[in-house]
């Protein structure tokens, strides 16, 4: 397995380490619940760099981005990030990515860490296939370490370590900063819903810049987070994640993510086969569930309306700050008005569930 810079740090944190796209990572360290409390009344920090950066340069690089992707890369500024896929020709999705544009000829994708060579080689199959000439690929991922600091605490805990004026950085906004010596990329983005940062850095600064945050943010209630706790967060917000809500049999309308699918602008791979399916309507929905009977929904559990089935969990949990069993679905398109009461088989048992708008905590 591939291993992070700070795979020895998670080791003498105790962490209980598992397998995750092809990467050894912390999947918890005091425990999920605990960790992801910590996240929305205070911070956490997560060891994110098994995701994956790639660069695209050159004198064509906003319109190839602009032909990759669903979103309309032609509206960012320089130093603003974007969320949006790339999707295959008959519409399903390749990844959902976030977008940094440097310049109009400077842009760098995040990619999701078991999707990187996937990615990578379909960006160069597109630019090729098309013959879109002076863009230049290049897969930086070994060169980076990033780490996420996330919660109400964030700024706060980061403030000290940088000369950077955090107030007047944007969510969804980067710029270049210097972090205790170490130049970073400073974006205003995350996966938790909480206001936080994600820092790109070079992979041999990872655990120094780690020990620092660590220590300015322990008396402020900082904890190291894992895997679990990252989803039980990013699920009570209601965000996909590619393998469960996205994949390369689920487009983006049906996964709930029509405004990032530009539709009425420029072309992209996979335009077509959207428009064809908005058009004919689309058949299948992600929702949102929470259970209405004691039980945790779980992935791949189906899901029942009039003893027909009618859809399945894509992921599902114990809500830590619910107290209560919340499911993201995919059912069939009449299935997925709110207040609509489903039943999720778990076990030998069908037990009630409510259908309902993300995110779950607000």
């Amino acid at each position: 397995m591939n291993k992070t810079p700070l795979n020895q740090v998670h080791r003498k944190l105790g962490a209980k380490m598992v397998e995750f796209g092809g990467w050894e990572m912390p999947v918890l360290y005091s425990g999920v619940i605990e960790e992801h409390l910590a996240v929305r009344h205070a911070a956490g920090l997560f060891d994110v760099s098994h995701v994956g950066e790639i660069e695209v340069t050159g004198l064509n690089a906003l319109a190839f981005v602009q032909y990759l992707t669903t979103n309309d890369a032609s509206r960012l500024a320089d130093g603003q990030v974007q969320y949006t896929a790339l999707c295959y020709p008959d519409g399903c999705v390749v990844d959902d990515v976030t977008l940094y544009r440097n310049s109009g000829t400077h842009f760098m994708f995040c990619v999701n860490a078991a999707n990187t060579d996937k990615d990578f080689a379909w960006m160069q199959q597109i630019r090729d296939e098309f013959a879109i000439t002076d863009v230049i690929l290049t897969n930086v991922s070994n060169q980076y370490a990033q780490l996420a600091l996330q919660g109400p605490s964030a700024a706060d805990i980061l403030a000290p370590l940088t000369s950077s004026e955090l107030s007047g950085l944007q969510y969804y906004h980067f710029q270049q900063a210097d972090l205790s010596g170490v130049p970073t990329l400073l974006s205003r983005t995350g996966y938790t819903g909480e206001d936080g940062f994600e820092l790109y850095l070079p992979a041999d600064a990872a655990v120094d810049v780690w020990d620092q945050l660590m220590t300015a943010g322990s008396p402020k209630g900082l904890l190291p987070i894992g895997l679990g706790a990252r989803d039980t967060l990013r699920l009570e917000k209601g965000y996909a994640l590619y393998g469960h809500e996205l994949s390369s049999e689920i487009t983006p309308l049906e996964a709930g993510l029509s405004w990032i699918t530009k539709l009425d602008g420029d072309d992209f791979v996979g335009k077509s086969a959207l428009l064809t399916q908005k058009q004919a309507g689309v058949p299948r929905r992600k929702i949102g569930l929470k259970m209405l009977e004691k039980g945790i929904p779980r992935e791949q559990y189906a899901l029942y309306r009039d003893n027909q089935q009618i859809g399945e969990v894509t992921s599902g949990t114990l809500s830590p700050s619910l107290k209560v069993g919340i499911a993201l679905a995919l059912v069939a398109a009449d299935s997925a008005r709110p207040g609509l009461e489903l039943e999720v088989q778990i076990r030998n048992r069908r037990l009630k569930a409510e259908v309902v708008k993300t995110p779950f905590v607000e």
